[in-house]
């Protein structure tokens, strides 16, 4: 009986310990089955449907190199409005911020004192004026008189003197005249330019000093308007080059909110901050070039003039500056979109005739604005990716999409992708526990 129990028990451990490595064949059978679902799933996505994309063609045209910077606008002409005589404010001609036009009065002083010294010198005047006639007439008396002998030399001397001491003290009198006139005059305050008025700093009733510290009003002519900036010292030479062959143009763009820093300080002549369409700016012509390099920066000041008919350019304000040199005649330009980055350089997606993407190798010389001049690795009339370029790899099939098209598609496939990952995930998961697939692979085990 002993020997039966025994035979019985490895008899039961032998079946318990084969339905133990049923279950587990199965278990592994379910888990490699999930692993195969998705290395097969990425092998499929080779061959898979074509990937949407949004492409441009490489073109051919001719590109300026400018050297972008910042720069400050300024008035070519500022005036600061001073009393040039002592008096009360009459009267006020114009409001603040108007603007004004050369000539156009400005202030009215209490003109009365001014009347009243102007009616005293003209009284002095007509004085001295009867005294140096008498005095005229009486030399000539003299001088008959001495003619004939009659009186002695140092009278008719004496007689002559005095003549022409009241001579002078009429000029005297003309000259007193006049200047009463001129403050007069001062009294009727007008722009000496045409420009734009800033804030008053004094009113109606005030008493201005000639001369005074402070201006009553300060005027600044807003067109034409000087533009100053700097440039490295280093594009000197290219500078005077070119300005030499004709006059450089200048674009002045206001710093919008999207570049509050006023673009790029680079002096690279190979790049320009992409800008709405719509911006054109300001042109102007350089017209100053300095005398030296800033020592402490390394740069050297340049002016340019600009109309600035539409009063676009105000003075103070910081501007985006984009000095031109030349022009890059038959330049391959594809958009900068297409461009990317990696460790081993800048690439583009070439699409090629049976619409495949291949990734090409390429040299940027330089950027104007939204566009990237390739100086090797495309060539004019070729297709690139302008977007869409992060569901490419090297030898995906694709197909063109508009950009709001292309962007949708790409989210839903993303989406399904992480979908599928996520259920063979609990796929692989339920094959470890004791799921419906585990259940299915012990029963067949015990069959067997």
């Amino acid at each position: 009986m002993r020997i039966r129990v025994q035979h019985g028990c490895v008899a039961v451990a032998l079946g318990l310990a084969l339905a133990a490595c049923s279950g587990q064949g199965a278990g592994e059978g379910v888990a490699t089955g999930g692993r195969g679902g998705r290395g097969g799933g990425s092998r499929g996505g080779g061959g898979g449907p074509p990937v949407p994309v949004v492409t441009a063609r490489a073109e051919q045209r001719s590109v300026p190199v400018t050297l972008p910077t910042v720069g400050t606008a300024e008035p070519i002409s500022s005036v600061q409005v001073r009393a040039q005589v002592t008096g009360q404010i009459a009267e006020i001609h114009f409001s603040e911020g108007q603007t004004v036009r050369k000539g156009q009065p400005l202030f009215t002083l209490d003109s009365r004192p001014f009347e009243v010294a102007l009616q005293q010198a003209q009284a002095v005047l007509a004085r001295d004026t009867a005294q140096a006639q008498n005095a005229e007439s009486q030399q000539k008396r003299y001088e008959d008189l001495f003619n004939r002998g009659l009186i002695p030399r140092d009278q008719y001397e004496t007689q002559r003197a005095g003549a022409a001491s009241l001579q002078a003290t009429l000029e005297a009198d003309r000259a007193a005249v006049e200047n009463a006139k001129l403050n007069l005059q001062y009294t009727r305050i007008t722009s000496p330019i045409a420009g734009r008025t800033g804030a008053f700093n004094v009113h109606v009733g005030d008493l201005v000093r000639a001369n005074d510290t402070q201006p009553m009003v300060v005027i600044n002519q807003l067109s034409p308007i000087y533009v100053t900036f700097a440039v490295s010292g280093r594009y000197l030479g290219e500078v005077r080059r070119y300005q030499a062959q004709k006059p450089l143009q200048v674009q002045a763009r206001e710093t919008g909110p999207s570049n509050p820093d006023g673009g790029g300080t680079s002096a690279q002549p190979s790049s320009d901050r992409a800008e709405p369409a719509t911006d054109q700016g300001e042109t102007g012509t350089v017209t100053f070039i300095d005398n030296g390099v800033d020592p402490t920066t390394g740069t050297i000041k340049l002016k340019a003039i600009f109309a600035n008919t539409h009063g676009t350019l105000w003075p103070g304000q910081f501007v985006q500056v984009s000095l031109q040199l030349t022009m890059l005649a038959n330049a391959v330009v594809v958009p900068t979109g297409a461009v990317q980055d990696s460790q081993d350089g800048q690439f583009v997606y070439v699409v090629t005739p049976d619409r495949t993407a291949v990734v090409r190798r390429v040299q940027v010389e330089r950027q104007h604005e939204n566009q990237s001049v390739i100086a090797k690795g495309v060539s004019v009339g070729e297709e690139v990716v302008t977007d869409g370029q992060l569901r490419l790899t090297p030898g995906a099939h694709v197909t063109t999409a508009a950009r709001g098209e292309g962007g949708r598609g790409g989210a839903g496939r993303e989406g399904a992708g992480r979908r599928g990952d996520n259920s063979s995930g609990e796929g692989d998961t339920s094959g470890g526990r004791s799921g419906p697939g585990g259940r299915s692979g012990n029963e067949k085990g015990s069959h067997q």
